[in-house]
């Protein structure tokens, strides 16, 4: 199990952050002055992690890379899911979840079906095709704007494991008490500069400014990173 690193002027707080970019260079700089990775790779997941891990690299003179992970979806219900599948084409099922909505295995594999091709299409607009970097005896840090359930980071630890980093780190805004604590457990060091232990977490709730990124938002945000 690893250990967690928070801000403790920011426990419990809302609205900590003004966007996703401030986000990422305090968290950025968190790491920099705390910590010292050796070879790091920023692995970043779209679209919301795209802003704050382009931070995180620039901070720590990283690359940056991508990590297309998609939750599968509630059949009825965009805005939540019951697993995820990542890019490398695991799939991760979230089987008391499952079991609670009724949801016959044919609707599963329906909802995967459609997730899968999902997610090959946005490996293709964002990488074009490009594939997973070798992450052998590196720092893996996994970025993405905040963790709820924490499930799709899951799903992206579990693949990211298959490619033999030296160590794997989590590195987010902020998360729920809970959700932090079940990652800390499966990474080498999770870095949360706000942990709240509300009942009703929110991650938007920790930015005065949020929104939805688009694709176009994302592939500009990628762009800026090749011209540096």
């Amino acid at each position: 199990m690893g250990g967690i690193l928070d801000n403790p002027k920011f426990r419990e707080r809302r609205f900590v952050f003004s966007d996703r970019q401030d986000a990422g260079k305090k968290l950025g700089a968190c790491i920099r002055s705390h910590l010292e990775y050796p070879d790091p790779v920023v692995i970043a997941i779209p679209a919301g992690g795209v802003p704050v891990g382009k931070e995180v690299a620039l901070a720590l003179g990283a690359p940056l890379e991508l990590a297309i992970v998609r939750k599968i979806q509630i059949p009825g219900n965009t805005e939540a899911g019951f697993g995820a599948i990542t890019w490398d084409g695991q799939v991760l099922i979230n089987e008391r979840l499952r079991e609670a909505l009724g949801l016959s295995q044919g609707e599963v594999d329906a909802v995967v079906t459609l997730t899968r091709k999902n997610v090959q299409e946005r490996i293709a607009r964002f990488t074009s095709g490009r594939p997973f970097p070798d992450l052998a005896g590196k720092t893996a840090i996994l970025v993405d704007d905040g963790l709820a359930s924490g499930f799709t980071m899951l799903a992206a630890i579990q693949s990211i494991h298959t490619s033999g980093p030296a160590r794997i780190i989590v590195a987010v805004p902020t998360a729920s008490a809970s959700s932090a604590e079940r990652i800390a457990a499966e990474v080498d060091q999770l870095i949360c500069l706000n942990i709240r232990s509300s009942k009703r977490f929110a991650v938007a709730e920790a930015y005065e400014h949020w929104y939805d990124l688009d694709d176009r938002e994302v592939i500009e945000e990628l762009a800026s990173m090749v011209d540096r």
